[in-house]
């Protein structure tokens, strides 16, 4: 599932400004499901260690359930395109919003762990579907002289998601004078806090009925007629819509359906560039980001900051995310990438090393001293803010731009799957290693930190201001 690319000259048109504003609310309506992938990755952080008490778990079997979702979202995203090609966007969109939903219910009312397990898979389906179907749809609909500015959207989400979920845990356990197990109407507020993500699943359902179908989704199954009318919403009424047709047509005939096969090579299995997306893909995970937004809660707590404060600080940490993204946004297409991926890079393995300092420190009276703690609050903060304005968005430009035409959609699919891994990888291993050694995690992390530093330097190609046309 691709978008329809636009070539000098062509029927294709900027919105004329009375259309922009609905083409702004098709666009934001569309990226409610990247909010929902923001919120339903980031709001498990708010519940951790009230499943590991109320199940009485030790951290391998915790790291297995706060994973397990990932294995949703590997199936979900590999899926997606192959679901929406066949019934079309919006109903893709439908069914996403319809798992969000009984994913939240079902995880705020488990009967025991397994079934706990069991709806954290269907919600990383869920999210697995959105990460695919936002950003196409939202290409597919968006006029070319605003697709960049409009594709954004679904980043933002996201990272907007994050930072909401962490607000409303951190209200919930407010109301639950700040027990994660605390009783509110009946349920414990770590059930409130998976299953208030039922509102936003259910808006986007909602929203889904109001926006139309994707255009070229339209043409695929021979209802032109239907896309022209779509296509003057969004484009305007002035625009050839015959000749835009006639466009979208002739780009789907010429489209390469690339296969696993095309990416191998003679030597070393893959070609030389897919193994340069695997490891963007591999170190953007590598360096620990998510522990940041599933387990921070949780890391806090563990060196001595109550409950309270500790989603306090989440919160803080996602919105810091969020400034982050939003400078990256504004510098990508004028510092470059590459520039970004070494300065991000830079500032994450500063920022681990000393959370890796401030973390070897002996506790006192079950918390850090003083000067460690603080150190360890900027540090991670310092971290994520560098992540977000580099390896959090430039990855996914990189893997957008990087690959030849022929090979774009596979090369994605195995970058994107290794990514899924990597996350799986982390995800799954920092509660025991976190009782290995915390300090120790911290000082891996800050190594891969600091080898994503000569990968970049050796391997990576600057795609600023290149054509697709020049990737090869």
């Amino acid at each position: 599932m691709t978008s329809t690319s636009q070539t000098p000259g062509s029927g294709a048109r900027a919105a004329h400004p009375e259309h922009l504003g609905h083409v702004i609310f098709i666009t934001a309506a569309a990226a409610m499901g990247g909010f929902l992938f923001g919120y339903d990755s980031a709001v498990i952080n708010g519940a951790v260690e009230a499943i590991r008490d109320r199940y009485g778990i030790g951290s391998g079997t915790l790291a297995e359930v706060i994973a397990i979702a990932l294995i949703g979202c590997a199936i979900g995203a590999a899926t997606a395109g192959r679901i929406a090609d066949r019934i079309g966007r919006i109903r893709c969109m439908r069914i996403a919003s319809v798992l969000f939903a009984i994913s939240a219910v079902g995880s705020a009312l488990p009967f025991a762990l397994w079934d706990l397990a069991f709806w954290r898979i269907i919600g990383g389906f869920a999210i697995g579907m959105a990460s695919v179907i936002g950003p196409a749809y939202i290409a597919e609909v968006s006029p070319a002289a605003y697709r960049g500015r409009l594709g954004s959207f679904q980043q933002a989400a996201i990272v907007i998601g994050i930072a909401i979920s962490q607000l409303v845990n951190f209200g919930i356990l407010q109301l639950a004078d700040g027990k994660q197990r605390g009783t509110i109407g009946g349920l414990e507020a770590w059930q409130w806090m998976l299953g208030v993500m039922v509102v936003p699943a259910l808006l986007y359902g909602l929203l889904s009925f109001a926006i139309p179908e994707s255009p070229r989704y339209l043409i695929s199954v021979g209802k032109s007629e239907r896309a022209k009318e779509i296509l003057a919403e969004v484009e305007g009424k002035e625009v050839d819509l015959d000749a835009r047709v006639a466009e979208i047509q002739t780009a789907m005939h010429r489209e390469h359906k690339s296969t696993f096969k095309d990416l191998l090579g003679s030597r070393f299995g893959f070609l030389p560039i897919v193994w340069v997306g695997i490891g963007l893909s591999v170190f953007q995970q590598l360096v620990g980001i998510n522990v940041a937004f599933y387990y921070s809660a949780t890391l806090w707590q563990s060196v001595g900051i109550d409950p309270t404060a500790s989603f306090f600080w989440s919160f803080t940490t996602s919105i810091v995310n969020i400034i982050g993204t939003v400078i990256a946004m504004v510098l990508v297409d004028r510092v470059g990438r590459k520039p970004l991926a070494l300065a991000g890079s830079t500032g994450m393995a500063i920022a681990l090393a000393c959370e890796a300092w401030a973390f070897s420190a002996d506790l006192i009276n079950g918390k850090l001293p003083t000067t460690q703690g603080v150190v360890a609050l900027v540090a991670a903060h310092v971290f994520v803010l560098f992540f977000a304005l580099s390896w959090g968005v430039v990855v996914w430009v990189f893997l957008g731009e990087m690959f030849p035409n022929k090979i774009r959609a596979a090369a994605l699919g195995v970058a994107a799957s290794a990514q899924w891994i990597a996350n799986w990888a982390i995800t799954a291993s920092f509660p025991s290693l976190a009782d290995w050694n915390l300090s120790g995690t911290y000082i891996i992390y800050t190594c891969f930190a600091v080898l994503s530093i000569p990968f970049v330097l050796k391997f990576v190609k600057e795609t600023k201001g290149k054509a697709l046309e020049e990737m090869g």
